[in-house]
């Protein structure tokens, strides 16, 4: 279903004008209340008045999340604090927390995307959701709330953890859609498998997941156990969390919202934008919010953009599903890996569950990779030269995959730390002094 046809089927041309005319005066009203930004443009010589094409916003310069640090917290607002009705931050576990503001028209704007976004997976006000994202400062609780509220839809606020009760709802409340994160999709499946509770006996149909990459193969092992269609969505919090692009039901590529959000694709190193369908950094300018827009924000999500027409009808372009970021890659012994890469192997061996950390160290000048995968108790309690034999099959089709050894280390069930969140994939102990086990 569309939720807003007449912009989410605009045609392209209708759609670049609208653009550039929101693009003009958002760096207007930027450049006059965002002192750190009008510094930059300073710095550059340039002024509002130099952007008169869609182009021209490649003169502009790049924001990165050091920056929103730098500026923390209300450094790069466009409006008083008096207009900001909410404030969400990002969790700050590497750093000091990215702030994002909202006035009431941001608020606004955001249940009305979250609302496309719902509609795009067929949510409709006959569907009960049970909302398993983290509420709070986190984006996604209230960004999936409202959006669900947007539909009319019944919520279920239920938020993340306590898995058993979960179910229990789920059963009890005829929940039709589940939203939360792929990893934890697949914590409720586990469990439900524990309590031995039949899942085609559920209402469940769909489940609307994001805030962490994750692979189609992860996709067919969450529907395969929930039962449900699997829906990828895109936010962040720096632009305005859940809410920037969500796959259609022909679940070819995530739509992005260009009427609110203008894409780019760079190249990492250089900076410079690369032409349609190569593979890169994603890069968003916001030209609608006004508490907080950025401008060129480096996401550091790898994509890429198609812009040809999708058969659901919308014009919008769309990204490939992000495969992982760029400072999440992983450069091991001069090979470019990322944990996607890694999952989309154990995803296929039956004997893997998937629940896996990769961990990195240093031995003596060699960076070594041991990739931690869970197995089931049957296949655990097997003889050693069993388990042995699908350890060395693992390591050959990574090595197969990578070009690179690493040593796989089959675990228990539940060894590895469960999150309500985002799964923690990497323990990177290189700077850390870390040594090879």
């Amino acid at each position: 279903m569309i939720w807003d046809e007449k912009h989410e089927c605009m045609p392209r041309e209708q759609l670049r004008e609208l653009q550039l005319t929101r693009l003009k005066r958002v760096i207007r009203r930027v450049h006059k209340n965002v002192p750190y930004f009008r510094k930059k443009l300073d710095d550059l010589g340039l002024s509002p008045s130099d952007i008169k094409t869609l182009e021209d916003l490649q003169k502009l310069p790049f924001i990165t999340k050091h920056e929103l640090r730098e500026t923390y917290p209300f450094g790069l607002f466009a409006t008083p604090l008096k207009d900001v009705v909410r404030i969400h931050s990002s969790s700050g576990t590497t750093g000091k927390p990215v702030v994002a503001g909202y006035t009431k028209a941001d608020l606004n704007l955001w249940a009305e995307l979250m609302a496309r976004t719902l509609s795009a997976g067929d949510v409709t006000a006959n569907d009960v959701v049970q909302n398993s994202y983290g509420y709070g400062l986190f984006t996604g609780g209230l960004g999936i709330h409202y959006g669900a509220e947007k539909v009319g839809a019944t919520v279920i606020p239920i938020s993340g953890g306590n898995t058993k009760r979960q179910l229990m709802v789920m059963e009890d409340f005829g929940v039709t859609v589940l939203a939360c994160t792929p990893s934890y999709s697949l914590q409720i499946a586990e469990v439900a498998e524990e309590m031995n509770i039949d899942m085609s006996r559920l209402k469940l149909r769909v489940g609307v997941f994001g805030a962490e990459p994750w692979s189609d193969t992860m996709r067919s092992e969450i529907e395969e156990r929930l039962r449900i269609t699997a829906m990828d969505i895109y936010g962040l919090t720096e632009v305005i969390g859940p809410g920037v692009a969500t796959e259609c039901q022909h679940r070819c590529g995530l739509h992005i919202f260009e009427d609110h959000f203008i894409p780019e694709v760079i190249d990492a190193d250089t900076g410079k934008v690369l032409p349609e369908g190569s593979i890169g950094e994603l890069v968003l300018t916001c030209v609608t919010k006004q508490a907080f827009p950025v401008i060129r924000f480096r996401t550091r999500d790898i994509v890429s953009l198609r812009y040809q027409p999708c058969e659901c009808g919308r014009t919008l372009v769309r990204m490939n599903r992000v495969t992982g970021r760029t400072d999440d890659m992983l450069i091991i012994r001069g090979v470019n890996v990322f944990p996607s890469q890694i999952e989309h192997v154990l995803v296929g061996f039956d004997e893997a569950q998937p629940h896996y950390q990769l961990i990195v160290r240093k031995d003596g000048p060699m960076d070594t990779l041991e990739v931690q995968v869970e197995v089931s108790e049957e296949i655990f309690s097997d003889e050693i030269k069993n388990l042995q034999l699908i350890e060395k099959k693992i390591e050959h089709e990574i090595q197969s995959m990578l070009g690179i050894h690493a040593k796989v280390t089959l675990v228990q069930p539940k060894t590895i730390e469960r999150s309500m969140g985002k799964a923690k994939r990497v323990i990177d102990l290189r700077k850390e002094g870390g040594i090879a086990g």
